[in-house]
């Protein structure tokens, strides 16, 4: 038997509301309506998710989705042992069984066919057939299960098939305003406003460059990440540079004008 206890989400995670997204997916699981979670990266969908867990002390099981995964890792498969075979639930099923919340993030990044298997849980029949263990499975009440993406990546070959996307309600999720950045820096790091506000600066006038020579702006993790270095004693510059601009592109052009931007920041 599954434990629940060690799903849930024991501690609260810092999460600020950019508008009416609480009480939203509160109604959405109060009818254990599917939900998608789109936005760009490290823009806080996960932290939204987690935090809705915790909110509804609900178990949380997330799945990071990828090319490589087939329907047997989120449904389950059988085991070779010395003494036999033996079934082992995917996290899918475990959650449909114990009635958590089921968060597969980055789901365009599965294969498709590897995404029809959760159809029949985002529906009125809300079940999930096991069709190698012969078992149809009816979800617990409190299951629900949620997805995320990025829709700045999609392409024809990366995106959701119109019948997936019909079966979910839907957020869409940005970066903070400044102001609201800001706040969410110097609480989640515990560095000074001042230098969370330029922080968040830079952050500004390198999504300025997207599609521009940048395929993604700095995301508001990898800020949190640059206030981290700096609330340690790392030279603003030098957590600028190793948190903000290295991770992001490798073009010499785009980290000049980046580099100018920080020097200019703080002088």
């Amino acid at each position: 038997m599954t434990n629940k206890g060690q799903y849930k989400v024991q501690k609260e995670p810092y999460y600020q509301a950019q508008g009416k997204e609480v009480a939203l997916y509160e109604a959405a699981y109060r009818n254990r309506l599917p939900v998608m979670v789109k936005g760009p990266t490290g823009c806080g969908k996960s932290r939204f998710v987690e935090y809705m867990a915790w909110k509804l002390g609900k178990p949380l099981i997330t799945v990071a989705c990828n090319e490589d995964m087939t329907a047997s890792d989120l449904v389950g498969r059988y085991l070779l042992e010395t003494n036999g075979t033996r079934w082992l639930d995917g996290p899918l099923t475990t959650a449909a069984r114990m009635g958590a919340i089921c968060y597969l993030d980055e789901i365009v990044e599965a294969r498709q066919d590897t995404t029809v298997v959760i159809h029949p849980l985002t529906d009125h029949r809300r079940t999930l057939p096991l069709d190698k263990k012969g078992e149809l499975i009816e979800a617990h009440p409190d299951f629900q299960l949620v997805i995320s993406y990025n829709p700045g990546y999609q392409s024809l070959m990366k995106d959701l098939k119109q019948s997936t996307k019909q079966r979910f309600t839907a957020f869409d999720f940005d970066y903070p305003n400044a102001d609201l950045e800001t706040v969410i820096l110097a609480r989640e790091t515990g560095l000074d406003e001042a230098t969370a506000g330029k922080l968040v600066k830079i952050g500004q006038s390198a999504r300025n460059l997207k599609s521009h020579g940048l395929d993604e702006g700095i995301s508001t993790r990898l800020l949190v990440y640059a206030a981290t270095l700096i609330k340690d004693g790392v030279e603003p510059r030098d957590a600028c540079r190793m948190a903000l601009v290295r991770p992001i592109t490798d073009d010499a052009d785009i980290r000049e004008t980046l580099d100018h931007a920080i020097d200019a920041t703080f002088i």
